[in-house]
């Protein structure tokens, strides 16, 4: 996000149009307003162990009204991200979770000696009559 771009948008006078055109297609829309946009950029480098770090990181938050002017324009800074805490463990699905017995049978009737139906190899071959089956008939 260039600051001369920036500077372009004037509260009040731009639209969104002017918004695009400036800055580009926002990079998300607010989760329940689409008439606030929100533009992210950020540089990452390489840290020790060769792990990935943001260097620099830019929030950029425009609001619109229901015409579609700007009416705000707000950029965030590292003290206005909050923490996030990952919640433990998984959500459950229904019939996702099978018993040991399930999962023991579950596969019973499903094996063919080949991978191929009726237990012919590759070759064609049944190796209980001994001769080529219904490929030779």
């Amino acid at each position: 996000m260039d600051e001369d771009a920036i500077k372009q948008l004037v509260p009040g006078i731009s639209n969104r149009a002017d918004a695009t055109s400036v800055l580009g297609s926002p990079t998300a829309h607010a989760t329940f307003d689409d008439n606030t946009w929100i533009y992210y950029s950020a540089v990452t480098s390489t840290r020790i162990g060769r792990t990935p770090g943001i260097s620099d990181q830019r929030v950029l938050v425009l609001k619109f009204d229901s015409g579609g002017t700007l009416r705000a324009l707000t950029r965030l800074h590292d003290g206005d991200f909050k923490e996030v805490a990952m919640a433990p463990g998984a959500t459950p699905s229904p019939g996702s979770e099978a018993s040991f017995m399930q999962q023991l049978l579950g596969n019973v009737g499903r094996f063919s000696p080949a991978g191929l139906p009726g237990g012919l190899g590759s070759s064609g071959v049944n190796p209980q009559s001994g001769g080529l089956g219904s490929l030779a008939r």
